[in-house]
């Protein structure tokens, strides 16, 4: 066990050396105090790493854990976001996902009852450099991420699991789609029918549409399309999720036989839901998936990109 009182001791000067041996002379239960705590023999009064993040390429990130105690296992995504973590923590699009935020610190703007996208928290587990999973070198993290694409990773506090069997179960666990059920409290007008496929959707985005006077029906993600149709909707909305769209196939079919028929318009995954529909190729980007504009097939033009990251914002359908 390391122990920084040899180290210490060895760089008194010869009158502080003095005054300590005359301060532990007189006073020897501070020299009782000083073994326990620099010799293990007492709990240290600062946190120690005791949770271990495990990525499935082999590498094991050693953190202090917050909160809950156990072992989890997930996607692992990040987010750039410099606040928003309140909006984040209660997004049902990372349901059951580990989000890494980038930003060194979290938690400086505090908490509101306005920021919360849906009744809980959903992620499975968050990782940052303070405050919470901390100690971790997050942008280290993120760099992987960028380059490999999301990994799959065990956060874990329990020591009697190696490393290697969390390496283990990261490399041998499967993305499945979650569902979830959105509560309506009637706070829609009735002026545009919009039927929202739910993802994962979050209540900011509903709020938003009856802003703007919709009447909006939330429906399930497999919510059959000859049924829509027969709620003759002004516009199908297909809502941001959780993981990669081209793990939901079905999801994609549904959006094939809805297009030409009602106006359409998606959000995040939805978004990238029309776009494998339209014959879009997906790739990892900032937002974990993004299309790829280098695969649009004849009929469909880029509307929209972010002018700093150049990722595809919005798409439109020619026909």
């Amino acid at each position: 066990m390391y122990s920084p009182l040899p180290r210490f001791i060895t760089s008194l000067q010869n009158s502080d050396f003095s005054l300590l041996i005359a301060l532990l002379t007189t006073f020897p239960h501070i020299l009782v105090g000083l073994t326990i705590l620099f010799f293990g023999l007492a709990e240290r009064p600062w946190k120690v790493a005791d949770a271990r993040l495990v990525l499935e390429d082999g590498s094991i990130w050693r953190a202090k854990s917050f909160g809950a105690s156990g072992t989890q296992i997930g996607e692992v995504v990040f987010n750039t976001s410099l606040t928003g973590y309140q909006d984040i923590l209660t997004d049902p699009s990372y349901v059951g996902q580990f989000v890494l935020m980038t930003n060194p610190h979290i938690g400086n703007t505090g908490v509101n009852f306005d920021e919360e996208e849906s009744r809980q928290c959903f992620l499975a587990g968050l990782v940052i450099r303070s405050l919470s999973t901390d100690d971790v070198d997050t942008r280290a993290i993120t760099r992987r991420l960028r380059e490999d694409g999301s990994l799959i990773g065990v956060l874990s506090t329990e020591n009697s699991k190696s490393d290697k069997e969390l390496l283990e179960m990261s490399r041998t666990w499967d993305i499945v789609a979650s569902d979830w059920d959105f509560e309506d409290n009637g706070r829609n007008k009735d002026t545009f029918n919009v039927v929202a496929y739910d993802f994962g959707i979050k209540q900011n985005i509903l709020r938003r549409l009856a802003s703007y006077g919709c009447k909006i029906t939330v429906v399930p993600s497999t919510w059959p399309a000859s049924e829509t149709i027969k709620m003759r909707p002004d516009q199908v909305l297909f809502s941001n999720g959780q993981g990669d769209p081209s793990a939901v196939p079905y999801a994609v079919e549904l959006v094939k036989e809805l297009i030409g028929k009602i106006p359409v318009f998606g959000i995040c995954m939805g978004h990238q839901l029309l776009g494998q529909a339209l014959g879009v190729e997906i790739s990892a980007q900032n937002h974990n998936y993004a299309v790829d504009p280098e695969s649009l097939p004849e009929g469909v033009e880029v509307t929209h990109v972010n002018l700093k990251t150049e990722v595809v914002l919005v798409l439109r359908p020619l026909k």
